[in-house]
C-alpha cells in the first residue's frame, strides 16, 4: 500500500467530524428545515471518473439528477470536482492530498490509504441500513464486502468473468454439445481440439495477457476453490503453491503445446483479444458477466451475422465446479463519502435516488426522447442508447421499470442475461483478505514471481520438475510471512 500522503491530527479530525458530521439535527435545530429542503440548493461536490464537463450526456445526466431529487424535496446542485487527466487513482489521490476533498468520491483503486490510514472516509453502514433502494440493489456479495470494508458502495455485478463461444463455431462441432451437457475437463479438451480442427478457428481460447481468464473456466475443476487452501493439517496454504496449481499448469501447457491456447496470449491486450474473437481466429474468450457479454454479443453479430451470437459456457467440472471465487474482502471500486463533508446525508441521498426506480431508469437507459421512446406502452431503445452507460447502478438486482422493454430492443441480450444467471448459480465466495500495508511490497513480489513462473511453465520454459523450486522461491520472497498472516486472519 502507498505510504500516507498526509495526516490529519486526532484533534483536527475530531473537530471536523464534530462540526461537519451532517448528522440528524439536534432538538434546538428541529424546527429548521433540513439542508436541501428549502431556499437555495445545497451544493454536493463529487469526484467521478467518467463525467467530462464538456460532454452533453454528462450535463444532461446531472441536470436530470438535480431535477429528479428536487421533485422529491431534496434541492441540490451536483458539482463535479475536476480530476486531472492521467491515471485516475493517482490523480484523485493528488486532489485529496491537496485538501480539496469532495463530498462524494468515486474510487477506482487507491482508496485503502484514505479509508484506513488517513481515516477520512465515512463508515457507510448506518446509511445503507436506513436506505430503501441502495440496500435493495445490493447482491449478497455487495453486502459481504460492505460488512468487511464499509467505506465503498458499488452497485454492480461483481467484475468476474464468464467464458463465451461463438454459436456459429460451436455448431461446426459434435463435441460442443457433449461439453455443454457435461462440462468435464476432458470434454472441454475434446471440444477445444475439434474447434481447432473443424471450426476454422486458429485456436480455441485466447486471453488478454493473463491466465486468470483461463482460470475462469478451469481453476476450480483442478481444486483451486479459494485463494487459500486448507490442508489435511488444518493449515492454509496459498493455492498457487499447491499440487492443484501444478496439475492445472500442466494442463494449460498441453493446451499451449497443441495450439489450442493462443500462442500470443501473453502479449494480447483486451482489444486484440476481442478482435481475434470477432475475426474467428479464437472461438472462446472470457468477459465480465452482463454488459460486457452483451457487448461481445452485439459486436459478434454485427460483424458475422445472427448465427455468431455468443453462448455462455459453464465452468469445467472436476474436483469442484465454479467460476473464479469471488473476492468479498472489499469493493475494488465504488463511491465513498468524505468525513469532512458538511452534507453527508444529502451526499448519500444522491446514491439513494440513483438506486430508486426513477434513478435507475435514468442511469441505465438515459432520457425519454433521446436514448429511448415509449412505443405501444413499451420502452424502445434508440440508436443513441449505444453511447449511454450506467454511472451509479449497473446491477440489475432491483431494476424493475414500470414498463416492459420492446422485444426488439431488450436492455440485455439473452446471452448477457444468461451469463448473469449462470454466474449467480455457479459462484462461490473466496477467502482472500486485504493485504496489510507492511506486507504489501512482499505480496507484490510474490505475485510477480508467480506470474513469471506460470508463464514460463505454460510456454514450455519450465516444467513440473521446477515447481518445488518455485514454491521455495515464493516463500523466500515473503510468501512464508504472508502465509503465517493468512493462518492468523482467516476464520
Amino acid at each position: 500500500m502507498r505510504k500516507s500522503l498526509f495526516m490529519l491530527t486526532a484533534a483536527g479530525l475530531m473537530a471536523v467530524t464534530t462540526a461537519c458530521s451532517g448528522s440528524p439535527a439536534s432538538k434546538d435545530q428541529a424546527s429548521s428545515p433540513a439542508p436541501g429542503q428549502s431556499g437555495q440548493p445545497v451544493t454536493i461536490t463529487m469526484a467521478a471518473k467518467d463525467f467530462p464537463a464538456d460532454d452533453p450526456n454528462t450535463k444532461r445526466l446531472i441536470q436530470a439528477i438535480e431535477d429528479g431529487m428536487k421533485a422529491e424535496g431534496k434541492n441540490i446542485k451536483l458539482q463535479i470536482a475536476p480530476v486531472q487527466s492521467g491515471t485516475y487513482s493517482e490523480k484523485l489521490g493528488l486532489l485529496l492530498q491537496s485538501g480539496n476533498i469532495p463530498d462524494l468520491i468515486y474510487f477506482q483503486g487507491g482508496d485503502y490509504n484514505f479509508a484506513i490510514t488517513q481515516k477520512i472516509l465515512e463508515d457507510l453502514t448506518p446509511y445503507v441500513d436506513k436506505s430503501t433502494y441502495v440496500k435493495a440493489s445490493m447482491s449478497d456479495f455487495n453486502k459481504e464486502r460492505l460488512k468487511n470494508y464499509p467505506y465503498l458502495i458499488w452497485l454492480a455485478p461483481t467484475s468476474d468473468q464468464v467464458p463465451v463461444v461463438r454459436q456459429d463455431l460451436l455448431d461446426k462441432t459434435a463435441s460442443g454439445k457433449t461439453a455443454l451437457a457435461s462440462p468435464t475437463i476432458d470434454n472441454y479438451y475434446a471440444f477445444f481440439k475439434e474447434l481447432k480442427e473443424k471450426s476454422g478457428a486458429k485456436y480455441a481460447y485466447t486471453t488478454a495477457g493473463t491466465l486468470d481468464e483461463l482460470d475462469v473456466m478451469f481453476g476450480q475443476a483442478f481444486g483451486l476453490t479459494s485463494t487459500w487452501i486448507k490442508g489435511a493439517d488444518g493449515k492454509y496454504a496459498f493455492g498457487k503453491t499447491t499440487p492443484f496449481e501444478k496439475e492445472k499448469l500442466e494442463f494449460y501447457a498441453k493446451l499451449y503445446k497443441e495450439g489450442l491456447l493462443d500462442p500470443e496470449f501473453l502479449t494480447k491486450k483486451w482489444d486484440t483479444k476481442e478482435k481475434a474473437f470477432y475475426d474467428g481466429q479464437a472461438a472462446i474468450i472470457a468477459g465480465t458477466q452482463g454488459k460486457v457479454i452483451d457487448l461481445y454479443n452485439t459486436k459478434s453479430i454485427a460483424q458475422n451475422g445472427a448465427g455468431a451470437k455468443v453462448v455462455p459456457l459453464q465452468p469445467a467440472k472436476g474436483k469442484a465446479q465454479g467460476y473464479t471465487p469471488v473476492d468479498v474482502s472489499k469493493e475494488s471500486r465504488g463511491f465513498a463519502i468524505a468525513k469532512t463533508s458538511k452534507n453527508k446525508d444529502l451526499a448519500f441521498a444522491v446514491l439513494e435516488y440513483m438506486a430508486s426506480p426513477k434513478g435507475q431508469l435514468l442511469d441505465k437507459i438515459g432520457t425519454e426522447g433521446q436514448e429511448y421512446q415509449i412505443v405501444n406502452n413499451k420502452i424502445k431503445l434508440t440508436d443513441k442508447f449505444a453511447a449511454w452507460y450506467p454511472h451509479f447502478v449497473e446491477s440489475t438486482v432491483n431494476f424493475k421499470p414500470d414498463k416492459e422493454f420492446d422485444p426488439s430492443t431488450p436492455y440485455l441480450s439473452e446471452p448477457a442475461s444468461k451469463s448473469l444467471e449462470m454466474f449467480a448459480s455457479m459462484s462461490t465466495k473466496d477467502n482472500s483478505f486485504i493485504i496489510p500495508a507492511e506486507l504489501a511490497t512482499k505480496w507484490d513480489a510474490c505475485t510477480a514471481l508467480y506470474k513469471e513462473f506460470a508463464a514460463d511453465f505454460v510456454t514450455g520454459k519450465k516444467s513440473g520438475a521446477d515447481f518445488d523450486k518455485f514454491v521455495q522461491d515464493w516463500n523466500a520472497a515473503g510468501g512464508k510471512e504472508i502465509t503465517d498472516y493468512a493462518n492468523k486472519t482467516i476464520k
